[in-house]
């Protein structure tokens, strides 16, 4: 039995949530999000609690997936995700461009102009070396993170680029002297 999928999810309130066919829908303060789930899940509502409930034991394999599906769904409308990025290196640095444009400078002949899509935040501190991106979808957030992060990995031998926040890097020795 799925441990992760027999937790019970708590509903905080102000949030509603609407089951049909294999489409979860959840309201919350922050937004609304529309969640699929696998065929064979169901979703019950018992004292305030959400419960994934499987028909059978052929469904062990997505039980806890779509637990914790709904569960990042109904934090996501409540709290919402976050995720922080730390641009590390000597002129390189991020501004915003209108309300949906990140404008990255990452040692490029050129800046390089990232779009944010709809449902995504960014907020740049004032020394432009930290970008933080909010918003209701957790996988939307670290998608757009890891593209941000791939537009300048951290480098092993210097440690410059853009990196997760407390994302720790192993560096390399460089080349030594011929002898």
């Amino acid at each position: 039995m799925s441990r992760i999928g027999k937790k019970p999810i708590p509903l905080p309130q102000g949030v509603k949530y609407s089951f049909q066919g294999n489409v979860v829908t959840v309201e919350g303060p922050k937004g609304k999000m529309v969640q699929w789930i696998p065929q064979g899940i169901s979703i019950e509502s018992k004292d305030g609690e959400l419960h994934a409930v499987r028909e059978n034991d052929a469904q062990a394999a997505i039980h806890g997936l779509s637990r914790a599906l709904i569960a990042n769904a109904v934090h996501g409308v409540t709290q919402g995700w976050t995720q922080d990025l730390d641009i590390v290196g000597i002129g390189y640095r991020a501004e915003l461009k209108g309300k949906n444009t990140v404008v990255f400078t990452l040692g490029y002949s050129h800046p390089i102009e990232f779009p944010l899509p709809t449902g995504v935040t960014a907020a740049i501190d004032p020394k432009q070396t930290r970008v933080t991106l909010s918003g209701v979808n957790r996988q939307q957030v670290g998608q757009v993170a890891a593209d941000m992060r791939a537009l300048r990995k951290p480098d092993p031998y210097k440690n410059k680029g853009v990196r997760y926040a407390g994302e720790r890097l192993k560096k390399k020795v460089g080349k030594t002297g011929a002898k």
